[in-house]
């Protein structure tokens, strides 16, 4: 899909405040409201918008430990662990990534004991992963909240 530079300027406003009313992006845009009822709906049609959400602060929710996985997996395996994990309530998100069948997952925890238990009872005791690979966050400089244009 092609995209305007009034699309553009619709899509950069609603990521830095996805709560804004039609009336605000019309007069950011110089439209009517009709108008960018009709292109947000059109956005949402051919799926350049996915979804309107709210970004939590991990930590003011309880969940002080950030941690990041490489995990490889048997290849006949990849999709059956991959889902496994992806079903965790801890596992914020997961992506199969390039090379030996890979999976790249973030994990949000309440402190290092509940990361020590996810690692023993929901990696290392998991059938089809060869290696475990962690990193955690110390500092957070920026978060992903989108495509920003």
């Amino acid at each position: 899909m092609k995209l305007d530079h009034i699309d553009k300027k619709l899509l950069a406003a609603l990521t830095e405040d996805g709560r804004l009313s039609y009336v605000d992006l019309a007069e950011k845009v110089g439209l009517s409201r009709v108008a960018v009822k009709d292109r947000i709906q059109n956005l949402k049609d051919q799926g350049v918008i996915e979804k309107f959400s709210v970004v939590i602060n991990s930590e003011k929710f309880g969940k002080q430990v950030s941690a990041f996985f490489e995990v490889d997996v048997e290849p006949m395996q990849l999709q059956e662990v991959a889902q496994n994990l992806a079903d965790n309530p801890q596992v914020a998100s997961i992506y199969q990534m390039t090379g030996p069948s890979t999976l790249h997952m973030h994990v949000l925890v309440e402190d290092f004991q509940k990361l020590e238990v996810f690692i023993n009872k929901e990696l290392y005791s998991v059938s089809g992963i060869t290696r475990v690979e962690s990193s955690i966050i110390l500092k957070r400089f920026k978060s992903r909240t989108g495509f920003k244009l």
